[in-house]
C-alpha cells in the first residue's frame, strides 16, 4: 500500500485508531515515509503527503531510545516484536539497565478495543502483536497447552509419587512372580516352614556374630 492510500485510509479511521497510529505508525508507514534519493525530490505530487506522514513519526519515550536495553516476555512469539522500531506498546518490557519491568502502554481492554476498530475499518494487520487479536489465544494455547503443568507441547505431566513409581513396582512384581514356582518347591522341601529361617544361623549365634 502506498503512503498516498495510507492517507486516504487514515481519513476514514475514528479518531482514536488516528491518535493511536500517529504515537506508534505501522513499520510500513515508516518505510514508505522514508526519504527519497535526491533524484525523486523534484516536483513530487505528493509533496505534502511526505510532510503529513513525517509528522507521524515515532515519538520516542525515556528508555525506547535504545530498543536493545528492553526486552519482552518469553511466553510470547517471535512475530510480537518483528519489524517494529519501538518497543511493542500491548506488551509488558524489561529494562535491562534498571532490572525493573514496565506495564503495557494499553490494558487489555484497551487492547481488545482497539482491535474490534480496526478489525471493524479493515486495518487489523496495521497493530502490532497482541494477545487480543483473532487467532491469538487458539495459538498460545496450541503451543502452551492448558493451565496444567506438563501438558505444553514437549512437556510432560509430574504425577504422583506412586504414580512415578509404578514401573518399577510392577517390574518387582513380575520377577517376583515368575520366581515363585521355586520359592514354592523350596518351602515344601524344607518342611512346609519347618526349619525355614528368615536369616541365616552361623557357627557363633543366630547371625554368625
Amino acid at each position: 500500500m502506498s503512503l498516498r492510500q495510507h492517507l486516504r485510509t487514515a481519513q476514514s479511521l475514528p479518531s482514536r485508531l488516528v491518535t493511536f497510529f500517529e504515537k506508534y505508525p505501522p513499520p510500513s508507514l515508516i518505510n514508505s515515509s522514508a526519504p527519497a534519493p535526491p533524484a525523486a525530490e523534484t516536483a513530487s505530487p505528493i509533496a505534502p503527503a511526505d510532510s503529513v506522514a513525517s509528522s507521524i513519526a515515532p515519538t520516542s519515550t525515556p528508555g525506547e531510545s535504545a530498543l536493545g536495553s528492553f526486552s519482552v516476555p518469553r511466553d510470547v512469539p517471535a512475530e510480537a516484536q518483528a519489524g517494529l522500531p519501538y518497543p511493542n506498546p500491548f506488551l509488558p518490557r524489561k529494562n535491562h539497565t534498571t532490572g525493573r519491568w514496565y506495564g503495557p502502554v494499553y490494558g487489555l481492554r484497551q487492547q481488545a478495543d482497539l482491535v474490534k476498530l480496526a478489525q471493524k475499518h479493515d486495518v487489523l494487520d496495521l497493530l502490532p502483536w497482541t494477545i487480543k487479536k483473532p487467532g491469538a489465544k487458539e495459538e498460545r494455547r496450541i503451543e502452551r497447552g492448558l493451565q496444567v503443568k506438563g501438558t505444553g507441547e514437549g512437556q510432560r505431566v509430574k504425577g504422583k509419587l506412586w504414580e512415578r513409581t509404578l514401573k518399577g513396582r510392577l517390574e518387582m512384581r513380575k520377577k517376583a512372580m515368575m520366581a515363585m514356582p521355586a520359592l514354592i518347591q523350596e518351602w515344601k522341601q524344607k518342611g512346609h516352614g519347618r526349619g525355614w529361617k528368615k536369616y541365616p544361623v552361623g557357627k557363633k549365634g543366630r547371625l554368625g556374630i
